[in-house]
C-alpha cells in the first residue's frame, strides 16, 4: 500500500468518527436538529486525478458506515454515493479548465470556487438526504428547512476546519 491510499484511509476513518460522536451531538435549533454533516469532506476534498470507481466505493462506504451508526435507513449511503456520481460535473462547472486538466489543488484554489463547489455539492447532499429521510409531499417544507440550515451549518463548520488543519506554508 502507498502512503497516499493510507492517509484516505486514515481520514476516512477520522471522518467518521468525528461526525458519530462529536459533530452528530452539536446540533442547533429547537431539540438539537440542525446538525453539521462534515464527514462529505471527505468527498469534497478525495483527489480529483484518481480511480473513480474506487472513489465511487469509498463514497458508497462512506454513507453505508454513517447509516450503520446512526441507524438511518440508507439515506446517507444515497445522499453520498449521488454527489459521489455527479462531482464530476460540479468541478467542471466550478473550476472550468483546472478541472479538465486535473491541476486541481484544493488549497492553490480560489476561494470563490472552492466556496462555490462546496456548497453545491452540501446542498444537493443535504437535499437528497432529508427529502428521502421524509418521504413524503407533505414534509416539504420540512425537509427544505433542514436542508437549508443543515447545509449552512455543514459549509461553515467545513470552511472552518479547513482553515484550521490546512497546511499552507509560506516562504
Amino acid at each position: 500500500m502507498n502512503k497516499e491510499f493510507l492517509i484516505r484511509i486514515g481520514q476516512f476513518i477520522l471522518l467518521i468518527l468525528s461526525q458519530v460522536l462529536l459533530f452528530n451531538n452539536m446540533g442547533i435549533g429547537g431539540n438539537e436538529e440542525y446538525i453539521p454533516y462534515v464527514y462529505i469532506l471527505f468527498i469534497l476534498l478525495y483527489p480529483v486525478d484518481t480511480n473513480k470507481n474506487i472513489f465511487l466505493f469509498f463514497s458508497f462506504l462512506l454513507g453505508l458506515t454513517l447509516d450503520i451508526f446512526s441507524s438511518s435507513g440508507g439515506v446517507h449511503t444515497v445522499a453520498c454515493t449521488s454527489i459521489a456520481f455527479i462531482r464530476p460535473s460540479i468541478l467542471k462547472f466550478a473550476f472550468g479548465t483546472s478541472y479538465e486538466f486535473h491541476t486541481i489543488k484544493f488549497a492553490n484554489t480560489e476561494f470563490g470556487s472552492r466556496l462555490s463547489y462546496f456548497s453545491i455539492l452540501i446542498i444537493i447532499h443535504h437535499l437528497i438526504m432529508f427529502l428521502l429521510e421524509t418521504f413524503n409531499f407533505s414534509f416539504i417544507l420540512y425537509s427544505l428547512k433542514h436542508t437549508l440550515f443543515s447545509s449552512i451549518y455543514t459549509l461553515l463548520l467545513s470552511i472552518l476546519l479547513l482553515a484550521l488543519f490546512s497546511s499552507k506554508k509560506k516562504k
